[in-house]
């Protein structure tokens, strides 16, 4: 067993580490453009009935459609756009692109859809009396947003977000079908070769279990803070 996991030709150690790094990576760029993503379009749903109507399709179409198909899409369809652009400019030789950024992406608009939806639940509590106040104070816009709105906005929020950052992290798993090797994917090469599925597949969800436990202690602290700051 434990040379099963050691490190070097004659274990899987040295792999493992490497697809939870790849793991991890994914998830925090993801997770973090989302948020950014998710933030803007919860602002930009407020600017008119245009811009309204396309935020709605787009956190409609994005949460309506299952994560996997999502990220077929992006994989296999962005290939053939960019081709398909570079021939129209007369580029007639070979892209290949980053199955690492590809994966990134397509989850990062998964991510954006449903943390603009949790912005936006976070907004509503906040009593329109203090934006309105911030106004008469002479606050511009911009200002009582960033002083005022954001900073609730991120505490109120915050449960919601711990959620979709679990989710985020589960969802990596996916990426493992278009042969980035994420820790799904070298748990599965590992079980392949040494024909022992079941450690592998064991491990594997350990580790997935550790960051969640580590995930969910961090939330639940930065939870308690701002409850104490807010009380």
């Amino acid at each position: 067993m434990l040379e099963l996991f050691s490190y070097g030709q004659s274990g899987w150690g040295d792999e493992l580490l490497q697809g939870l790094g790849t793991t991890l990576a994914l998830a925090i760029i993801a997770f973090a453009g989302g948020c950014i993503a998710g933030l803007l379009l919860m602002i930009l749903r407020r600017q008119g009935r245009v811009s309204r109507w396309l935020v709605v399709t787009y956190t409609m179409i994005f949460r309506g459609v299952p994560e996997l198909l999502v990220l077929y899409l992006f994989f296999f369809g962005s290939g053939a756009v960019v081709r398909s652009v570079a021939q129209s400019f007369g580029y007639t030789e070979r892209i290949n692109l980053s199955g690492f950024a590809l994966g990134a992406f397509a989850l990062m608009v998964i991510v954006t859809a449903y943390t603009s939806e949790a912005f936006r639940g976070a907004a509503k509590s906040i009593p329109k009396g203090q934006i309105e106040a911030a106004h008469a104070y002479g606050f511009s816009n911009p200002q009582a947003f960033v002083l005022i709105e954001l900073p609730q906005l991120l505490r109120v929020s915050l449960p919601a977000l711990g959620n979709i950052w679990l989710v985020t992290l589960k969802d990596t798993a996916l990426v493992s079908l278009t042969a980035v090797a994420e820790l799904m994917r070298q748990a599965t090469v590992a079980a392949g070769s040494t024909h022992k599925p079941f450690t592998f597949y064991a491990v594997a969800a350990l580790l997935y279990l550790l960051i969640s436990f580590g995930s969910e202690r961090l939330f639940g602290r930065a939870e308690n803070k701002f409850a104490l700051k807010a009380g």
